[in-house]
């Protein structure tokens, strides 16, 4: 469902690209009031403007990506055991569930990269302190990446639409 707000600002209870899909199967817009109209190619539009911030257009100084690997500047310290413990070449004996908390406290960025993990994000200050501990805006979870590959299937897919 889509709330116009009196300010013009758009309130979406419902993913973006899921509902501009079926706007534009139905070729219906929604009119706010004031006169705003919502098409569906606003919300794509909106949905990769999104993208875009996640993946370093942002005002993060130097263009942060929340992608680890995309871009010059992404997420160093992950929270993520095997991204923070040392590899097996590195490390070939076993590590221990009390062993970990060496990697996790570390001050040192993480000795394995997992490129195309998205972390959770900045926090409500459009800021990203970058810390380990922090799990809420370092921890790549499915529930943050799985919806990013339908984004971006749908965005690849309709590319010629926006």
């Amino acid at each position: 469902m889509i709330i116009c707000a009196s300010n013009g600002l758009l309130r979406l209870r419902l993913p973006l690209l899921t509902y501009a899909k079926y706007l534009a199967f139905s070729k219906k817009t929604v009119s706010c009031a004031g006169g705003a109209t919502v098409t569906p190619q606003h919300l794509r539009a909106i949905a990769r403007r999104q993208v875009d911030y996640l993946l370093g257009s942002n005002p993060m100084g130097m263009c942060m990506s929340y992608m680890v690997g995309s871009g010059a500047k992404y997420p160093r310290k992950l929270h993520h055991r095997a991204s923070s413990l040392p590899s097996v070449a590195a490390h070939p004996g076993k590590i221990g569930c009390s062993q970990g908390f060496t990697g996790l406290y570390s001050a040192a960025a993480n000795p394995n990269v997992h490129v195309g993990a998205v972390v959770g994000g900045p926090n409500q200050n459009d800021q990203f302190p970058d810390q380990r501990t922090d799990y809420e805006h370092s921890e790549p979870a499915t529930y943050i990446n799985a919806p990013l590959v339908g984004a971006l299937a749908y965005l690849a897919h309709s590319s010629g639409q926006l």
